[in-house]
């Protein structure tokens, strides 16, 4: 649906006009390198995924400043005025964000289409596209969707298991594979849950996953009381991060409907039915 917002060619009357300044080779060479950025633009729409090779500063730049003029607020001649129009006093703010001051998402829901903010809305989307598919060549292939939210690791443990609660009413437990870093800790007991340590055991010269005492921990608190496991990939040596395609093979085998969460560069909560990443 935004395929359409981004024209695919600069006004050729622009550049026919400029062939009456500088020579009509140099505005042909200009063109082809235009082309060449609208291009790739073209290829991101259409496929919405990573793209095989990285793009230069320069094609980056040109799309965010593209997307910029798409919301409301940098539109020629627009007065922003009332409480929900977007205003930045700060020039340097305004250019660190590129004019995007909308923000995204509608009424609750950051994943809906903001009616001011076309650009940062489709930038947002080609966003969760892209973590959608840098997870499926991670190996996740079941993955179904992406989130990305504009929150710390802290806070979106604590809204996840928060919105976990709510479907599984009875279960208490947090299965917490140690790691020595307060926030997810921190994030079980906030929101009144309890959690339940793993201690790691030693392999060579590493602290690695006990997935021996993940299973023991579940079959003496019950799986119906077991809300979540919640793991790792970013930590310090000598912790090793979780192994998590072994910690999701001892979930599976409960057939519970018990929730696998992995704190990463992105949060990915897992269960049976479902991936969803954060």
């Amino acid at each position: 649906r935004f395929e359409s917002i981004i024209n695919e060619d600069m006004d050729p009357t622009n550049f026919k006009l400029a062939e009456g300044l500088v020579p009509k080779t140099y505005i042909q060479q200009a063109l082809q390198a235009r082309k060449q950025i609208e291009s790739k633009i073209r290829i991101l729409l259409s496929q919405r995924q990573l793209p095989e090779k990285g793009w230069d500063d320069g094609s980056i730049e040109l799309f965010l400043h593209e997307l910029s003029v798409m919301d409301s607020n940098n539109f020629i001649k627009n007065v922003g005025v009332g409480e929900r129009e977007a205003r930045v006093y700060s020039g340097l703010v305004y250019k660190r964000h590129y004019g995007m001051a909308h923000g995204i998402g509608r009424s609750g829901d950051i994943a809906d289409i903001q009616p001011k903010a076309a650009g940062s809305s489709l930038l947002y989307q080609l966003t969760n596209k892209m973590a959608l598919h840098a997870l499926k060549i991670a190996g996740f292939t079941r993955v179904t969707s992406a989130l990305v939210v504009p929150m710390a690791t802290g806070m979106t443990i604590s809204l996840t298991l928060r919105s976990l609660a709510e479907t599984k009413p009875s279960a208490k437990y947090v299965l917490w594979p140690r790691i020595d870093q307060k926030s997810a800790l921190k994030c079980i007991k906030s929101t009144g849950l309890i959690p339940i340590v793993i201690e790691g055991k030693l392999s060579k010269d590493e602290i690695v996953t006990d997935l021996e005492a993940i299973n023991n921990a579940i079959e003496h608190h019950g799986v119906d009381n077991i809300l979540c496991i919640l793991s790792t990939t970013s930590c310090f040596a000598p912790r090793a991060c979780d192994d998590m395609s072994l910690v999701w093979r001892v979930l599976e085998s409960y057939a519970s409907n018990t929730t696998y969460i992995i704190s990463s560069t992105m949060l990915m909560v897992c269960s049976l039915q479902n991936v969803l990443t954060l």
